[in-house]
């Protein structure tokens, strides 16, 4: 478990540009219409050694013909469950806009919750003008600091400070216990696709409750056990269904916390219904993991319920369904048979092995500059992409960042490539492979000579 701050206010006050600053990473979608962030988005930050999960969640609004002091619908729900869930808050405000009844509406809200809060004053531009920016906002009561994410000013101060309040929570995650459990492996997927029966016969015990009754799950449960030498802990997560059909709020927090386990796990197991196919909620389940680039294994359960004459388009079918994950590893399984399930374990194994992968940046430059020679960029408005240099920002998973003249060049074709280009020069066929592209005016010697 690590110490958990959310970041709250009402909207288009740089929530989620913050967020990005604080993970050094682009994870919450920016832009200057408010309202861009509905859901709250989770991810892991860390400081000189201090980890921490961080909540991004959507601007709070009031609700135009409610009582004074209630906030509108869904959002305000995402909002709420990250602030009883959270250890330390962080309200964002405007330095530019001044305090607004709004903020002292959040604030009011936030302060009932007696957590520790940090006012958090954004877009101050410079020393010069934080006394001006943060004056009205005293009267709040709470701690305060200044700073600009679109410009960087107090953002060092700002890591300290949160990598400060994730301490004094008193929560701390060893990396002895994380040692322990192993290799993590998340179950996840809709009601009764057999999530439960799978944990069960993989570890040759009747570790997890299994019922008829969908939802019998409510909770992640952590299964650790040892196979061939190796340890491995099994998150048993709690079924997803469609939010119309989640009613009660045990099950809303059951399925969040299905989704951030399988964000936090080192691999994922999406268990599908052999006899159902892909459904809406299967396909939003897989947009999820592709779109948080998740390390995960495709389950098709429940294969002998299928006759042996159906098996091969059963197979076709799966296959024309999961094209836009092609990279993704497809079993097919069953808990009675115990068919498909042998190899799992080495296969998870081997995906987190390619999630892991480090390329020093003079071989990364040196291949990447003879595919790129030989496969220039297309002419998009009579310009061509200029390549500067590449360089790997991060592992598990691997994510390359190429500096180019103008990143609005490179067409979806091309970013595929190079992306195919990538795993074959890396050998990476199973794990997912972030490619971001960067425009700099930075002057660095080119990759790339036309």
């Amino acid at each position: 478990m690590l110490p958990t701050i959310a970041l709250v206010g009402r909207p288009n006050v740089g929530k989620s540009t913050l967020f990005n600053r604080l993970l050094r990473k682009k994870r919450a979608l920016t832009h200057d219409l408010p309202g861009i962030t509905r859901d709250r988005i989770y991810a892991e930050g860390h400081f000189e050694g201090t980890r921490y999960a961080l909540i991004d969640t959507g601007g709070l609004v009031m609700e135009s013909d409610s009582e004074p002091g209630e906030f509108h619908g869904d959002i305000f729900e995402q909002a709420r469950e990250a602030i009883e869930e959270a250890h330390a808050l962080i309200l964002v405000v405007d330095g530019r806009a001044g305090l607004t009844p709004l903020d002292e509406q959040v604030a009011a809200y936030i302060r009932q919750s007696n957590k520790p809060i940090l006012v958090l004053v954004n877009k101050v531009d410079g020393e010069e003008l934080e006394a001006q920016a943060t004056a009205e906002f005293h009267c709040l009561g709470f701690d305060m600091m200044a700073v600009s994410a679109e410009h960087g000013f107090n953002l060092l101060e700002l890591r300290e400070k949160v990598a400060e309040m994730a301490k004094e929570t008193g929560i701390e995650s060893t990396e002895e216990n994380e040692e322990a459990m192993g290799l993590k492996i998340a179950m996840l997927g809709r009601p009764n696709a057999g999530k439960s029966s799978m944990v069960n016969a993989l570890t040759g015990e009747e570790r997890v409750i299994v019922s008829e009754i969908a939802g019998t799950t409510r909770d992640s449960v952590d299964v650790t056990f040892e196979s061939s030498g190796k340890i491995y802990t099994f998150v048993d997560t709690a079924g997803v269904r469609r939010r119309t059909h989640i009613t009660d709020t045990i099950e809303k927090f059951s399925v969040v916390r299905a989704l951030r386990s399988s964000a936090k796990a080192d691999v994922t197991i999406m268990v599908v219904d052999a006899i159902a196919g892909i459904t809406k909620q299967d396909k939003r389940l897989l947009d999820y993991l592709l779109k948080e680039s998740v390390p995960f294994i495709i389950a098709v359960n429940k294969v002998d319920l299928v006759s042996p004459k159906e098996r091969t388009a059963l197979r076709e079918g799966f296959e024309n369904a999961l094209r836009i994950a092609s990279h993704v590893p497809v079993v097919y399984t069953s808990c009675i048979s115990k068919s498909g399930l042998g190899g799992i374990l080495q296969l998870a194994t081997k995906l987190k092995k390619e999630c892991s992968l480090r390329i020093s940046t003079g071989e990364l430059n040196r291949v990447m500059k003879e595919v790129i020679e030989k496969h220039q960029p297309p002419v998009v408005n009579r310009r061509r992409a200029k390549f500067k240099y590449v360089t790997q920002a991060d592992e598990e998973p691997p994510t390359f960042i190429f500096f180019i003249n103008d990143e609005k060049l490179i067409k979806t074709s091309y970013h595929r490539f190079l992306e195919n280009k990538l795993r074959k020069i890396l050998n990476v066929k199973i794990a997912p492979l972030n490619i971001v592209f960067r425009s700099t005016f930075r002057k660095k010697e080119d990759i790339v000579h036309k």
